[in-house]
């Protein structure tokens, strides 16, 4: 399917030590490097992501990338950095931008709405809030139609049809998913490649398709897990995001009224 892999920086070789319950994953110099701050590294990097569902090689590759962010960081300190004065002006104005950030943050919490405002809104923008149908399968891809053939046969005379595939995609898939038996997360219509998602849509719960699907990526054979219709996701499930679109809107209007207030008693002079 469309497969996006992110590749990480190679560095030098790293003495990794063992997890502990204090989940300190190395040191440098003294300094600890934990679990909690190479997670916060790699979600930066690969937003969603964590440290646990990287391979070994890029666990390495990253706490790589840590050790010598932290040896980069004392020799930085060793020649007083801090007193470059390129760096104390990009310093102020990181500052005030936090600062202004925190600000904007703390009035918008400020702004209450009531639990009937926001049905209010979802009653009459309930359009934006339809959920289209979606399918969760299994595949198994394959090189060639003949192999396709060849295990949809296998799998029509199994007695536990799912089973069996799971059994077969881990052993002949070619896709990244054999390792999970061919699984794929729910996805819409339009995530997948167009054949792909008209056969997977096209089946019935428990069943899969009696001909091989052919891709750009080779030949499929799709199992039908479970399918969701088409509606509307529910209130309670987008609550929460109605309530800071709202306080955002009134946000604007909030941060417009202030500004006009501020400037009625600030002396501004426009050259």
């Amino acid at each position: 399917m469309k497969i996006i892999f992110r590749s990480f920086l190679v560095f030098s070789s790293l003495t990794v030590f063992s997890l502990a319950s204090s989940e300190i994953l190395a040191t440098v110099n003294g300094k600890e490097i934990t679990q909690d701050d190479v997670n916060e590294f790699v979600i930066k990097s690969i937003p969603g992501a964590s440290y646990s569902v990287l391979n070994k090689s890029q666990k390495k590759s990253v706490l790589n990338q840590m050790v010598e962010r932290k040896l980069f960081l004392e020799d930085a300190k060793k020649i007083h950095i801090e007193n470059n004065v390129e760096y104390q002006e990009s310093l102020k104005k990181m500052q005030e931008n936090l600062m202004l950030d925190y600000w904007m943050k703390e009035k918008v919490e400020e702004i209450v709405v009531a639990d009937n405002e926001a049905r209010a809104y979802y009653q009459i923008n309930k359009q934006k809030f339809i959920k289209p149908a979606s399918v969760k399968v299994r595949h198994i891809l394959l090189s060639t139609e003949e192999e396709a053939i060849a295990l949809i046969a296998e799998l029509e005379l199994s007695s536990n049809l799912k089973e069996k595939f799971i059994t077969l995609a881990k052993s002949k898939s070619t896709g990244p998913s054999a390792v999970n038996g061919g699984e794929l997360d729910w996805f819409v219509h339009e995530q997948m490649v167009p054949e792909f998602s008209e056969a997977a849509f096209s089946l019935r719960k428990g069943t899969i398709t009696k001909q091989a699907v052919k891709t750009q990526f080779g030949y499929h054979i799709i199992y039908l897990e479970d399918k969701r219709e088409k509606g509307y996701v529910p209130y309670e499930t987008v609550k929460s995001d109605i309530v800071k679109s709202l306080r955002l809107l009134r946000f604007k209007t909030k941060l417009k009224n202030l500004s006009k207030k501020l400037k009625k008693t600030a002396d501004i002079i426009v050259k």
